[in-house]
């Protein structure tokens, strides 16, 4: 396990993936953000949900994707819908 696997929500899983794109560090992950992050993974998984980009944000926040602001979850249905459509 690695250091971003030590973050709330993030997992083996997307650990893994976030690696494979760059993102070994949480200072990365924070500069980089949740969105960018995520369209990384999704170039490489194009099943990259919406609970995913939300848990990445989670992380950075350093809450469960389940406690983030109505404004968070709000904007990042728009940003995960526009590249979903």
């Amino acid at each position: 396990m690695g250091e971003l696997a030590k973050l709330v929500n993030i997992g083996s899983v997307i650990e893994d993936q976030l690696n494979s794109v760059g993102i070994t560090t949480y200072d990365q992950l924070k500069e980089l953000g949740s969105k960018e992050a995520w369209l990384k993974i999704r170039a490489k998984d194009p099943s990259a949900c919406m609970h995913r980009l939300c848990a990445l944000e989670g992380a950075i926040q350093g809450v469960k994707k389940s406690l983030l602001s109505q404004e968070s979850k709000t904007d990042l249905q728009d940003f995960y819908r526009f590249f979903n459509s």
